[in-house]
């Protein structure tokens, strides 16, 4: 496998997860990065997750890694920066972070590979694109469910 097979990889990772939370939230990538053998994709979720709900949107995210074989390496249940690490049989590490102001990261580390030129991701992100915009805004996005409780 080389680097873009496995930016490939992590990217079905990604949109897997993303498209497994219910309801939906909308998302835009963040910046691809390269390492000496290995590649990092990302996506930031620009819906808001009040304090309220980051545990069940966690909870959400570590149900679907277990119901499709990831094994969950460590749980960080810090009251205001909590994050869910995991793994895939094939080596591909996953997590989900809360950051500043709430919001939530996603991002997919591959195992070491062949190098070689990485493209950018091919899916379309469920909003905004924000491309040349880095850092990408702060969480904007309301959702009746996910944003309940949030000011």
């Amino acid at each position: 496998m080389n680097m873009q097979e496995a930016a490939e990889q992590s990217d079905k990772m990604l949109d897997a997860v993303l498209e497994g939370i219910d309801p939906e939230v909308e998302w835009a990538h963040g910046p691809t990065t390269t390492r000496a053998c290995g590649v990092t994709r990302r996506r930031t979720v620009m819906t808001i997750v009040s304090a309220d709900r980051r545990e069940t949107f966690l909870d959400r995210v570590e149900t679907f890694w277990r119901d499709n074989d990831y094994r969950i390496k460590a749980v960080n249940a810090d009251k205001v920066f909590p994050a869910v690490y995991a793994v895939t049989k094939s080596g591909f590490g996953i997590s989900v972070s809360i950051r500043g102001k709430g919001q939530a990261f996603f991002e997919a580390d591959s195992p070491c590979v062949k190098e070689s030129k990485v493209a950018d991701p091919t899916a379309e992100p469920n909003g905004p694109a924000y491309e040349g915009v880095y850092p990408l805004p702060r969480p904007n996005v309301r959702s009746d469910f996910w944003s309940a409780g949030a000011s």
